[in-house]
């Protein structure tokens, strides 16, 4: 296949890496950094949970012109918007496939592209980071689900599937990605506002006698909010949820403590922030995540 990954940061250079070694012919797409430059010049080396390995994919700046089988984006949320317009003019025949953190993501995307071209994904459980230009590591790689966002037909979505399980990806398609998106988003806001305001890891925050117990309560108003909207949820404790996915990678740095030690604004806005904006649609309120969100910002503010 030809696909292209746009944002090649620490997940769109897993995905990038090991779509590769499974034989595609893969562009990763971004704006000139020492990151893309060192992967132009020595590869795209990629460690961890998957093995250690070092591939050669194309670079480029903007998406080129070409005939796209699938196009993954993979940029962060707040960058979206901006992304998705090197999307305009894609031929029929692209699929293109979200892998953002939080919600709302998808929706932006179908502003440009065809609702029916369009997959929403999500990466669950991998920890990764950037350890060097041109290197990156994953403490884990649990799953990659993919939803139809509406009118892909059930075979192309299999299809695409099937290549990134292929791939090495413990990867499916699945008829309910919303409920998906919310047992992976109850994990991230346990963790990943706590781990921004304290600079510990997701094991060191469980762990924490303090800062576990907030962890804890912002998982479970997430989980409250769920069952306000009804999402079919496959579990039902929210605390062994979320104590799971820290153990299994007690380890990893989430991507808003990673940012905000890089001086960049990130996605707090769309993990714990989305969820008083998901509350206020059912006549709740999440107090936790709110403050949890306003004090990331606090701080995000001092970047500008």
């Amino acid at each position: 296949m030809n696909i292209a990954v746009i944002g090649c940061g620490a997940m769109g250079s897993v995905y990038a890496a090991l779509l590769v070694s499974a034989g595609h012919r893969v562009c990763v797409v971004g704006p000139a950094s020492e990151h893309l430059q060192t992967i132009r010049e020595n590869g795209l080396r990629v460690t961890g949970a998957s093995g250690d390995r070092r591939v050669y994919p194309e670079v480029a700046s903007i998406l080129p012109e070409n005939i796209w089988d699938l196009i993954v984006l993979a940029v962060k949320a707040g960058a979206v918007r901006e992304a998705v317009q090197q999307l305009r003019g894609i031929t029929r025949e692209t699929l293109v496939v979200t892998l953002q953190n939080g919600l709302g993501s998808a929706d932006v995307v179908a502003e440009v592209v065809d609702s029916d071209q369009l997959i929403v994904g999500i990466a669950q459980g991998f920890g990764a980071a950037r350890v060097a230009p041109g290197h990156v590591h994953h403490n884990d790689m649990k799953a990659i689900r993919m939803g139809p966002y509406a009118g892909l037909t059930v075979q192309r979505l299999q299809a695409i599937a099937d290549t990134w399980q292929e791939a090495g990806f413990d990867a499916a398609a699945v008829d309910n990605i919303e409920a998906m998106q919310w047992e992976k988003l109850i994990c991230n806001v346990a963790y990943s506002a706590p781990c921004a305001l304290s600079g510990l890891s997701v094991g060191e925050v469980m762990h924490d006698q303090y800062l576990g117990e907030v962890s804890r309560m912002a998982a479970c108003e997430a989980f409250e909010v769920a069952q306000a909207l009804a999402i079919p949820l496959s579990f039902d404790d929210p605390v062994a949820w979320v104590r799971d996915f820290a153990s299994r990678m007690p380890d990893a740095l989430p991507s808003v403590l990673q940012d905000i030690r890089a001086g960049r604004v990130s996605e707090v806005s769309v993990i714990n922030g989305s969820i008083p904006v998901e509350a206020a649609k059912v006549g709740l309120q999440a107090p936790v995540n709110k403050t949890l969100t306003a004090l990331v910002q606090g701080i995000e503010a001092t970047f500008r």
